[in-house]
């Protein structure tokens, strides 16, 4: 879920565990992840990190996932290698191609870009190997000051995932990681006419500045081990050096989380699982004194907040109905009973994010899988709704410090983003011009609905050429995710262009258990209610057979991390529907996983999936469900799966557990198969790394696309020639 007043679903979807089990990092298209604002139009200056405040979906983004050790990892010789590799160059990894230029057409080009921050007069951001900054009007020439040279800190392929610039510009702090891990170094480097580095913090995971009455920058951070952030530290720099601890979070089943709201007025503590929160104000103006309660925790109960004019304003699930709705209070009244109702969202509403100006409130939303922006003034409660394009899938969220202007970009899996704009003076939404993408006329998207077992009706967007003759001949890749309340990943990817413009189908379910359809939506499909999205699920490929789209034969099936769960199960339990499917680390051994409470995050997954160890029921519901529990000779569709060695989210024991059954399931079916039976091929492809997910692999982009054309046994040259276009190889 990248965002400016981000602090909720955003945060939400990007640690929740198994998202990738939980969700990409998803370059946030806010939703989703962070592969959102890595992509970006070569002529703007948009980044993954442009932000001098984070958005208050980054809040839920930053809930973390489950952590596994090392010492899960299996070293086996048995581990099978992808036999579909297309080795495309050496070393095209994911941090190598920061620079490369993506083509979408001869008139437009995209690149992957890195963290950026406005403050003052300069830009801060990463050229090459160093964090630089250059004056803001030549923020896109060669002329820059280096600030510090990344490769000091000895790290493998390094990167800036987050920079935050104290209020006087003495000092800009920023978190480095490697492509490869999700472990942070956070610097903080001292500006003057030869800057240095003045410390060095392991391990941080979030980060914000403030400053006291003597006009001394303050650094607060958290500290995270093993995906697990319950410390919070603030430090001092200069003659008056000190690092302290200032909260620890005794309950292991949450985590911290710190967001500085939109004004700067007060630094907000953010205490939270995945159904409850608990926020603390810091006073911006005196970070020494002690912080203010808002609002006890109450299990079930999220709130988030964001300030203005001494008002606190307040997203929360409070009353009935138990979705998302606005509240606010006095800033200095802030206990739940001082609260007022000011602003409740439509049935069926999700609220991807919100962002605070001068005059105005703007709220993001996902109305029955369409997206809307509603503007509230105010100083009249006046309210504006806007239904945005048709083909638009996701928000990604600017940062602006402009009170005039509310920027912000639309995206779908076919078509990079455009810039959009609501002027608050005028009244109106402006859209960027320039040059069409022809893939809006060459085009179709579709929502549809299909009816599940219990009758519920359960959203899908479907993508497919406007030409396409005879569409029940053409392949079909669906995707689904369905946990933790996040929305599934709809942003722009070049290679699922190139799937469409080739003749596929993409069909994107929204079942239950993901949060496409609000908070209810979510609590319909986690603990005993899982089955709910495997027969979502299983629905809605019968109701795109039935459609017309496509048949089994030619159908594959696409999930990560926590997505994993579903498919697995629908491959035990309806395998007829599909051909082919690929899986990138996956979450396949539920049962297994959630029973070991040693692990880190165990606890903190108890809400979504069940304690197994100590209630009966949990244990015997999840293995109704659970991948590895249900497997059964019988003819399996082909599976190409993409695991981590080193993913701290997701065992890499459980993944090849997984296959060594499926595998010996498979041999069993093709004993009494007889002759001419062709089984389906499995293929775990283990890539190095410690990264959840790699999320702009070139090896892994190919090496998935040509398993599901070889599969299908359609001829893939037009499509590979075509993706060179996008990923300049």
């Amino acid at each position: 879920m990248q965002q400016t007043t981000k602090l909720f679903l955003g945060a939400l979807k990007y640690s929740i565990p198994h998202l990738g089990k939980c969700m990409p990092k998803q370059n946030y298209c806010n939703v989703a992840d962070p592969y959102y604002n890595r992509l970006r139009l070569k002529n703007y200056r948009l980044t993954k990190c442009l932000q001098n405040k984070p958005k208050i979906s980054e809040l839920a983004r930053n809930i973390p996932s489950r952590s596994f050790s090392l010492k899960e990892r299996t070293d086996s010789p048995q581990y099978e290698r992808n036999k579909y590799m297309i080795i495309l160059k050496e070393n095209m990894d994911a941090f190598e191609k920061v620079r490369t230029r993506l083509e979408t057409q001869p008139q437009e080009e995209y690149e992957i870009v890195n963290a950026e921050i406005k403050h003052g007069g300069f830009v801060y951001y990463q050229e090459g190997c160093c964090l630089v900054r250059s004056k803001d009007e030549e923020a896109d020439s060669d002329n820059y000051e280096v600030l510090f040279n990344l490769e000091e800190l000895k790290l493998e392929q390094p990167f800036i995932d987050c920079i935050r610039v104290a209020p006087d510009e003495k000092y800009v702090a920023a978190k480095i990681r490697a492509e490869d891990s999700e472990t942070s170094t956070c610097i903080v480097v001292k500006l003057s006419d030869q800057p240095a580095m003045e410390a060095s913090f392991p391990n941080v995971s979030s980060f914000e500045w403030v400053k006291d009455e003597e006009d001394e920058d303050v650094l607060f951070y958290t500290f995270q081990r093993n995906l697990r952030c319950h410390d919070v530290y603030r430090a001092t720099f200069g003659d008056n050096k000190r690092n302290e601890r200032f909260y620890t979070e005794k309950d292991p089943s949450y985590f911290v989380f710190l967001y500085l709201t939109k004004d700067s007025r007060f630094l907000t503590l953010n205490i939270m699982n995945k159904t409850t929160s608990e926020v603390w104000l810091i006073d911006g103006l005196s970070p020494w004194d002690p912080p203010m309660l808002i609002q006890k925790r109450i299990h079930g109960m999220l709130y988030y907040v964001e300030h203005r004019d001494d008002e606190l304003y307040i997203l929360t699930n409070v009353g009935e109905p138990t979705e998302f709705k606005l509240m606010r209070t006095a800033a200095d009244a802030p206990a739940i009973m001082n609260w007022d109702l000011f602003f409740t969202m439509k049935r069926n509403t999700k609220v991807v994010d919100l962002d605070m100006f001068k005059d105005h409130c703007v709220l993001f939303l996902k109305h029955s899988n369409l997206l809307y922006v509603n503007v509230i003034g105010l100083a009249d409660d006046s309210v504006r709704s806007l239904k945005l394009p048709p083909w638009a899938c996701g928000f990604i969220m600017d940062t602006n410090s402009d009170p005039k202007n509310c920027p912000f970009q639309l995206c779908s899996p076919i078509r990079p983003p455009k810039y959009y704009t609501y002027k608050f003076a005028e009244g109106k939404l402006f859209e960027e011009t320039g040059h069409e993408d022809p893939i809006t006329k060459t085009s179709r998207v579709l929502r549809i609905e299909a009816k599940s077992k219990d009758g519920k009706l359960v959203p899908m967007t479907v993508f497919h050429k406007t030409d396409s003759e005879d569409l029940q001949r053409k392949p079909l890749l669906v995707h689904v995710y369905g946990a933790y309340g996040m929305d599934l990943k709809m942003n722009f990817r070049p290679e699922r262009r190139v799937l469409v413009d080739d003749g596929w189908i993409l069909a994107y379910c929204h079942v239950r258990g993901g949060g496409e359809l609000g908070l209810q939506w979510h609590a319909d499909g986690r603990l005993t209610k899982k089955l709910n999205g495997l027969a979502d699920l299983e629905a809605c490929i019968k109701t795109l057979h039935s459609q017309g789209f496509s048949q089994p034969s030619l159908t594959t099936l696409s999930a990560f991390s926590a997505g994993g769960v579903l498919v697995g199960a629908l491959c035990n339990s309806k395998p007829e529907l599909l051909r082919a499917v690929t899986l990138e680390a996956p979450f396949l051994d539920v049962l297994n996983t959630m029973m070991d409470t040693t692990l880190p995050l165990t606890l903190e997954e108890l809400e979504e999936w069940g304690n197994p160890s100590s209630d009966e029921k949990h244990k015997n519901y999840i293995k109704r469900y659970c991948p590895c529990q249900n497997m059964k000779p019988q003819h399996y569709p082909s599976v190409h799966i993409t695991a981590y060695e080193n993913d701290e989210r997701v065992p890499l024991k459980g993944i090849v557990n997984y296959t060594e059954k499926l595998k010996e399931a498979v041999a069993e079916h093709s004993k009494g198969a007889g002759e001419g039976y062709q089984p389906p091929n499995i293929v775990l492809d283990i890539q190095p790394g410690g990264n959840h997910v790699i999320e702009d692999s070139h090896k892994k982009i190919t090496t998935q696309m040509k398993f599901l054309y070889d599969e299908l046994g359609l001829d893939s040259t037009d499509a590979f020639e075509a993706l060179k276009k996008y990923l300049k190889v």
